[in-house]
């Protein structure tokens, strides 16, 4: 993938793998240090100042290797449409001012569905999957259109091409319906929907799914195994939100600093929520 050109204390990430996919001989562990950030919602209210306070944030102390924006990136639906160029643009010109040569990807959001042809302008291709940055190429990178509440065809035709050759790291807009989440039910996908999606994934690559990011609800939430039958040791996560729009004080404004750790043929992630306030 081309490259798109007060601190907050950090929770030191461990390097120690909690769980492990495949047996393998031992090697010295590579551990990459990426950044999965929420909704931000530029150009509603005061997002755009709130958004370039916290970016730069996620990316102090250890550089990371990679930024995941997991979609309603800006507020561009709606009634705010016509200003959907104006609003996209601040977004790409604070994440490449801030990042400079570190490589991202964004999700579309549902406020990004109305406005397909911007959001490729600005932020390229909808869906797809690419090498994991520094993984050389053990580790795919696999982001999903599901703006609308449903996974496009093109979203679920990569799943339903993962292999066993690769770790998977996955994000879209939409939680999941799994046990236990904690997000309103209006913004998480429908029981059928998560059934579709997790059906699609062939049964050969699910224990190859280190984990899945999802946004959306605009708070923190994570479950780390059992997330759905056939799935016991992929990690489930949604994301805080990072602007204005519905974004409480209260520890939802804020970000993941996660860890990918490789070690022989084994691998496995952490990642931690980073209040911002």
């Amino acid at each position: 993938m081309k490259k798109q050109a007060s601190p907050v204390k950090k929770r030191a990430l461990s390097s120690r793998t909690a769980r492990t996919r495949t047996a393998g001989p031992s090697a010295k562990a590579q551990i990459i240090r990426f950044v999965v950030i929420g909704d931000s919602h530029v150009g509603y209210g005061n997002s755009s100042s709130i958004f370039k306070n916290l970016l730069p944030k996620a990316v102090a102390g250890v550089k990371p290797r990679f930024v995941i924006f997991g979609g309603d990136n800006a507020q561009a639906g709606a009634d705010h449409g016509n200003h959907a160029d104006a609003f996209y643009k601040d977004f790409k010109d604070t994440v490449t001012s801030t990042l400079g040569n570190i490589p991202y990807k964004a999700s579309i959001g549902n406020w990004e569905a109305s406005t397909v042809n911007l959001f490729t302008k600005y932020l390229g291709a909808v869906s797809g999957k690419m090498n994991f940055p520094g993984t050389q190429g053990k580790v795919k990178y696999v982001w999903l259109d599901c703006a609308l509440g449903r996974f496009t065809p093109a979203s679920i035709n990569l799943l339903t091409n993962l292999d066993d050759q690769h770790f998977y790291i996955i994000d879209f807009h939409w939680p999941l319906k799994v046990s236990g989440i904690t997000v309103e039910s209006s913004h998480v996908l429908s029981g059928a929907e998560t059934g579709r999606f997790f059906a699609s994934i062939p049964a050969k690559a699910r224990d190859k799914v280190l984990a899945i990011f999802t946004h959306h609800g605009h708070l923190f939430y994570r479950k780390l195994n059992n997330i759905y039958p056939g799935f016991t040791q992929t990690k489930f996560f949604v994301c805080g939100c990072s602007g204005d729009y519905k974004c409480k004080l209260n520890g939802d404004r804020g970000y993941y600093d996660a860890a990918l750790t490789i070690n022989g043929n084994q691998a496995s992630i952490e990642a931690f929520r980073i209040k911002v306030v």
